[in-house]
């Protein structure tokens, strides 16, 4: 339907308030027919707001989108910022084991709003929330607001992790 819908309103080229569609409606648009009305870094912003799991997730679009986001915003050895994170929105869910570990804490936040994960992206949350090296700290420290901020990540926690958390 959203694909459908795309082809109506872009049929007499694409429109000068694109912003004000809604953001899944842009999943299937491509950075460069954004261009016209914005950067790719604003067009990255807001399908990071959209709900990516409209793609079918490993599908070639979502995949091309996740490229074509990490070219846009010129993401140095596959570590990304706080800021990028936070333009990435949703497609963070995407982003391989390495990047999540070289990224370290800033994608936690991010990836406990996601729906599920693979394996190797849940190695590397397992071994960023071991190191302690976040802004949450070792899980020897953590508090219950702490786990509230990380509810979605908590399926991933192994015995190693869950143990060290204070009752």
């Amino acid at each position: 339907q959203l694909s459908c819908l795309v082809k109506l309103v872009t049929l007499h080229g694409i429109p000068k308030d694109l912003d004000s569609y809604p953001k899944d409606l842009l999943l299937f648009l491509s950075p460069s027919d954004y261009a016209a009305t914005g950067s790719c870094v604003q067009y990255f912003a807001n399908i990071g707001e959209a709900n990516v799991e409209v793609l079918q997730r490993e599908s070639a679009q979502r995949k091309q989108l996740l490229l074509e986001a990490l070219a846009c915003l010129k993401v140095p050895d596959m570590q990304i910022n706080e800021e990028n994170a936070e333009i990435l929105g949703r497609l963070v869910c995407d982003l391989g084991g390495e990047y999540i570990r070289r990224s370290g804490g800033n994608l936690l936040k991010h990836l406990s709003q996601c729906e599920s994960f693979l394996p190797d992206q849940e190695e590397a949350i397992r071994s960023v929330i071991s190191s302690g090296n976040t802004t949450f700290g070792p899980p020897e420290a953590w508090s219950a607001f702490t786990l509230n901020k990380l509810t979605g990540l908590i399926p991933v926690f192994d015995h190693s992790i869950l143990q060290k958390i204070p009752k």
